[in-house]
C-alpha cells in the first residue's frame, strides 16, 4: 500500500528529532548536522521560495482575468479582509484569556530570570533594534510599500504585497482590454500556473527528507534544557491557545462548508507539517496553494487571491502568541502594568502588527517589541522581557506558523463557499502525464 504524503513527512520529522538528540550527545555531532544535514533543508526551502512568486503571479492574474466582472474583486477582497481581521481578534482574545487564567509568569525564581537574561540578552537587543527601525517609518509607510517602483525588485526580495498588487493590476487590465488581445497572455499564465503546480508536486517528493534535516537542525540548536523546563508552563499556554485556534477553524469549516474536520486535516496536513518544519508561511505558500486548490476544492480565482494576501496579513498564530507573551512578560517583571486598558491596547496593537508582520521566522518577536512599547512598557526592562521568551521562541514559532497557514486555508474555503466557488477536489499526482513522456517506439 502506498504511504500517504503526510505520514511520510511525520516519519521524517520523528526521525529528525531522534537523530538531532543523538547528535547532540556525540562529540562533533552538532558540526556534522550543521555541515552535512542542514543544507538539504535549506535547499528545500529555497526551492519553495523559488516558485512562490511565479505561483502568485500566475494564479492571481489567471483568477482575476477569469472573473469577467471587476465588481467581484471588491466583493472577494472585502470578505477576505473582514474574515481575516475577525479571526485575528478572536485569536488575541483566546490568548489573553488563557494567560490571565493560568498566570504562567507568576512566581518565577529570580535566579532563573537572571540566567535567562545573561543567556539571551544579546539576541533580544537585535530584535529591539529591528523593531525600532520599523517604527521609525511614517504612519502611511505600510500603504506606500504596497506600490512597487520596480517590479523586478519586488520579485527579487520578494515583497509579497507588491507582487500581489502587480498581479491584480495586470489581471484587472486584462479584463479591460478586448478578449481577443487578452487571450494569449491569459493562456500563458494559465500554462505557467500548471507548470508551477507540477513543480510543487515534484518538490514535495523531497519533503520527508527535508523535514528530517530541518528538525535535526532545530534540535541541536537547544543548548540549555534547564531553562526550557522552567519555561514549559508559558510554552504550554501558547500551545493550548494555538490548539484552541485550530479547533475554532475546524468548527467554522464544519458549520459553514459542511466538511468534516478529519477530511480537512487529512488533505491539508502536509502543508501544516511543512509550516511546522520551516516556520515560514511564505516558504509554505506554494504547498498551501496546491493543497487548497487540488485537495480542498477551492477555485483558483479564490485561492490565488486569498492565500497570498493571507500569507502577508493574516497572522492569527503570531497575534495569539503576542497577547500571551506580552502579559507573561508583565506578570514576571512588570505586574503593575497588568491593567484592563493595557490589555485592550494589546488587542488593538497586535491586530495592526499582525498585518505588517513578515511571513518569515521570528518576525513575531519584532512585532512583540512594538506591542510592548504601545502600553508604556519600561524601556530598560525590554531586553530582559524579550530574553525571557527567547529560549522557547523557535519551537513556538513553528507551532504558530501551523496556525497561520491553517487560518489561510480556512478563510479561503469560507470565501469560496460564500461565492459558490467551492467544488469537489481533483488531486493531481506528479506522474499523471509521465507515461506519455516515455519513448513508445
Amino acid at each position: 500500500m502506498k504511504l500517504a504524503l503526510h505520514w511520510k513527512i511525520i516519519i521524517g520529522m520523528v526521525l529528525g528529532v531522534i537523530f538531532g538528540f543523538i547528535m547532540n550527545s556525540i562529540d562533533g555531532g552538532k558540526g556534522f548536522v550543521t555541515d552535512w544535514i542542514k543544507p538539504f533543508g535549506t535547499i528545500f526551502i529555497n526551492l519553495l521560495k523559488l516558485i512562490a512568486v511565479p505561483l502568485i503571479l500566475a494564479s492571481l492574474i489567471k483568477g482575476i482575468s477569469d472573473l469577467k466582472d471587476i465588481s467581484k474583486i471588491k466583493s472577494m477582497g472585502l470578505r477576505t479582509i473582514s474574515i481575516y481581521m475577525g479571526t485575528t481578534i478572536i485569536a488575541i482574545v483566546i490568548g489573553l484569556t488563557i494567560v490571565n487564567t493560568f498566570k504562567p509568569g507568576e512566581g518565577m525564581p529570580q535566579d532563573t530570570i537572571e540566567k535567562i537574561k545573561d543567556t539571551y540578552q544579546g539576541s533580544a537587543d537585535i530584535m529591539i533594534g529591528k523593531a525600532h527601525m520599523q517604527k521609525e517609518t511614517g504612519p502611511l509607510q505600510p500603504l506606500v510599500d504596497v506600490f512597487p517602483s520596480n517590479i523586478f525588485n519586488a520579485f527579487a526580495k520578494p515583497e509579497m504585497l507588491q507582487v500581489i498588487f502587480f498581479a491584480m493590476f495586470v489581471g484587472i487590465c486584462l479584463l479591460l482590454i478586448p478578449k481577443k488581445k487578452a487571450k494569449p497572455l491569459v493562456r500563458f499564465f494559465d500554462s505557467l500556473n500548471e507548470v508551477v503546480m507540477k513543480m510543487v508536486d515534484l518538490i514535495m517528493l523531497f519533503a520527508p527528507y527535508a523535514v528530517f534535516a530541518l528538525l535535526a537542525n532545530v534540535i541541536i540548536a537547544f543548548d540549555d534544557t534547564e531553562i526550557l523546563v522552567k519555561l514549559l508552563y508559558y510554552a504550554g499556554c501558547v500551545v493550548l491557545g494555538l490548539f484552541l485556534m485550530i479547533c475554532f477553524y475546524l468548527f467554522l469549516i464544519f458549520i459553514y462548508t459542511k466538511k468534516s474536520p478529519l477530511w480537512f486535516l487529512s488533505r491539508f496536513s502536509p502543508a501544516q507539517l511543512l509550516a511546522f518544519s520551516t516556520s515560514s508561511s511564505a516558504a509554505t505558500l506554494p504547498v498551501t496553494m496546491e493543497r487548497v486548490e487540488e485537495h480542498l476544492g477551492v477555485d483558483k480565482e479564490v485561492s490565488g487571491f486569498v492565500l497570498p494576501v493571507g500569507a502577508t496579513v493574516n497572522m492569527d498564530g503570531t497575534s495569539l502568541y503576542q497577547g500571551i507573551a506580552a502579559v507573561f512578560i508583565m506578570q514576571v517583571i512588570w505586574p503593575e502594568g497588568l491593567t484592563f486598558t493595557n490589555q485592550l491596547v494589546i488587542v488593538a496593537t497586535a491586530l495592526l502588527a499582525s498585518i505588517g508582520s513578515a511571513a518569515v521566522p521570528s518576525a513575531g518577536m519584532v512585532m512583540l517589541v512594538i506591542v510592548l512599547e504601545s502600553i508604556g512598557f519600561p524601556k530598560e526592562l525590554l531586553p530582559i522581557g524579550l530574553a525571557l521568551i527567547f529560549a522557547v521562541d523557535r519551537p513556538l514559532d513553528m507551532c504558530r506558523t501551523v496556525v497561520n497557514v491553517t487560518g489561510d486555508a480556512t478563510v479561503s474555503m469560507l470565501v469560496a463557499k460564500s461565492l459558490g466557488k467551492l467544488k469537489d477536489p481533483k488531486p493531481k499526482e506528479w506522474d499523471d502525464n509521465y507515461p506519455r513522456t516515455k519513448n513508445t517506439h
